[in-house]
């Protein structure tokens, strides 16, 4: 038996399986939290498991069937995920007067920065990729 017989068939299942992609998006995410820890880097896990990501899909180790269910679930059930930051909010009644309208500023306009900034990037990179080909 062939390694390509017994690969194909785990291959569909993973991609219909959404805890296995779970675990894969975990583990990855396990992976840089524990290298930016060992290495000491000042940059945030998320961000070099993104890059992990990344890096495995260029490279065609990981197709995107492998990860589109466990991101639709991690996405789906993104509001679990800041449920806790409700209390913490509540507890401050300062964050209901002027302080939370100048938080509320900041984060909007950082956000729309950020949102501005890479839409230009992805703009400019989309120009580049027409006018090189």
């Amino acid at each position: 038996m062939n390694t390509r017989a017994i690969a194909v068939p785990f291959r569909r299942r993973f991609h219909s399986s959404r805890l296995a992609q779970i675990g894969l998006l975990f583990a990855v995410w396990l992976a840089s939290e524990g290298f930016v820890r060992v290495v000491h880097i000042p940059i945030p896990s998320g961000i070099i498991g993104m890059f992990i990501v990344y890096i495995l899909l260029a490279w065609g180790k990981v197709s995107p069937l492998s990860l589109r269910r466990g991101a639709q679930w991690y996405l789906g059930e993104m509001l679990l995920f800041f449920i806790p930051a409700v209390p913490a909010v509540t507890a401050h009644p300062e964050f209901f007067g002027l302080l939370g309208l100048k938080i509320l500023a900041v984060i909007f306009l950082g956000t729309l920065s950020v949102m501005s900034a890479t839409a230009m990037t992805v703009d400019l990179f989309y120009r580049w990729r027409v006018r090189h080909e």
